[in-house]
């Protein structure tokens, strides 16, 4: 482990295509720690190289000091916890234990309720998808809005990110930007956010103005493959 005055070598294993690796690198990218990015080509089989430092063979993965580290919600932990900053406090500072598990809680939210949701609208053809994305803003609604009521702009009343968006934000990313394409997601879902949750709405249109978090996001390329790859699932 590095000490605070010292500069941990990093490398990061990832995909700029994959969500779950994004966390990784907004969370790097926030921190101001400098790193190395390796491209793992998540459309061919894993390198023998690549499973010797991740035998799950996922992304991503992190060589922080020689040490590897994989996941990308510990990742993230990991370096909020070994370099302290406004994204998190630590358990040990006055309210630090709570607004810890406030974040847990928010972030367990989204992934338990609605993140699960987004799967079987994509899979669906254009016209069928209306019902089933509703039931996406319905669980926004019900389960995210109320935890967003303080959000100014980001969560818990913070003015900065915080490990809340660095946890959700390549999703929000998608979330907001799938909508666009009709093979995604329906437009409606914007439309519905925006008059249902005003709450989520502003904080998620907040998130997608970061550029920690959009400074490997590329829209088109992201949707068109994703487009792809369920025309070969379906």
């Amino acid at each position: 482990m590095a000490s605070k005055t010292e500069t941990p070598k990093i490398t990061l294993y990832t995909s700029h295509l994959c969500p779950w690796a994004h966390r990784s690198q907004i969370a790097l990218r926030e921190l101001g720690l400098p790193f190395e990015t390796v491209i793992v080509d998540l459309s061919v089989p894993r390198t023998p190289e690549y499973l010797k430092i991740n035998p799950r063979g996922l992304v991503p993965a992190l060589d922080y000091n020689g040490t590897i580290i994989t996941e990308s919600g510990i990742i993230s932990q990991f370096l909020v916890d070994s370099h302290p900053s406004h994204l998190e406090k630590t358990s040990s500072e006055p309210g630090g234990a709570l607004q810890r598990a406030n974040i847990n809680f928010f972030v367990d939210t989204w992934f338990s309720k609605v993140n699960s949701l987004s799967y079987p609208v994509f899979k669906l053809k254009a016209g069928e998808k209306e019902v089933e994305a509703g039931k996406i803003v319905d669980v926004i609604v019900k389960e995210i809005e109320p935890l967003l009521q303080d959000a100014a702009p980001y969560f818990g009343g913070s003015e900065k990110l915080t490990l809340a968006e660095v946890q959700t934000g390549s999703f929000i990313l998608r979330l907001l930007s799938f909508p666009k394409y009709e093979e995604l997601l329906p437009k409606s879902v914007l439309t519905s956010l925006e008059a249902r949750a005003p709450a989520f709405w502003k904080w998620a249109n907040a998130v997608v103005q970061e550029k920690s978090v959009t400074y490997v996001w590329d829209e088109q390329n992201v949707a068109t493959r994703t487009i792809a790859r369920l025309a070969t699932l379906r």
